[in-house]
């Protein structure tokens, strides 16, 4: 599901995640129909991919006015794949899931 040097660099909560191989929803924020789509117990997880979104830095003031050197962060998110009831598969920010009990 994942190689050893993305597993040692999961969230506990991925972590969790990953080794129970199954998933529940984090909160009922979700949207029914999608929600539909899925098992409503436990949901089989096939993947869980780290996604690295590269930050920016910005040394012209003409970009923004006021400033001459602006950063913006990295971002990591962890996402998950899941198996839908019908054998098709989604992924989701880990942030909307959690293992399964």
């Amino acid at each position: 599901m994942t190689n050893q040097d993305t597993a040692a660099n999961m969230p506990p909560h991925v972590a969790a995640i990953a080794e129970c191989g199954f998933a529940i929803w984090a909160s009922e924020d979700v949207d029914p129909n999608l929600r539909a789509r899925f098992d409503s117990e436990r949901i089989r997880v096939t993947g869980v991919r780290n996604v690295r979104v590269w930050g920016l830095q910005v040394d012209d003031e003409r970009e923004l006015p006021g400033r001459e050197r602006t950063q913006i962060p990295d971002e990591e998110n962890w996402e998950i794949n899941l198996e839908a009831s019908d054998g098709s598969h989604f992924e989701f920010e880990s942030k909307m899931l959690k293992a399964a009990p």
